[in-house]
């Protein structure tokens, strides 16, 4: 291989590791709203998803 095709593959493997951090902190932020609203829907009569 180059070193251009290796550049590639090293930067294709940083961009794949960070989209999968985004993906994780998406999915902590949609648990963190999604307790939330669990928490508090019944103090503010709002229905709870089922």
């Amino acid at each position: 291989m180059s070193w251009i095709a290796i550049l590639v593959v090293i930067v294709g493997i940083y961009l794949a590791i960070k989209v999968v951090g985004f993906m994780f902190k998406l999915a902590m932020w949609a648990l963190v709203i999604g307790g939330l609203y669990w928490l508090a829907a019944p103090y503010l009569g709002l229905p709870l998803p089922v």
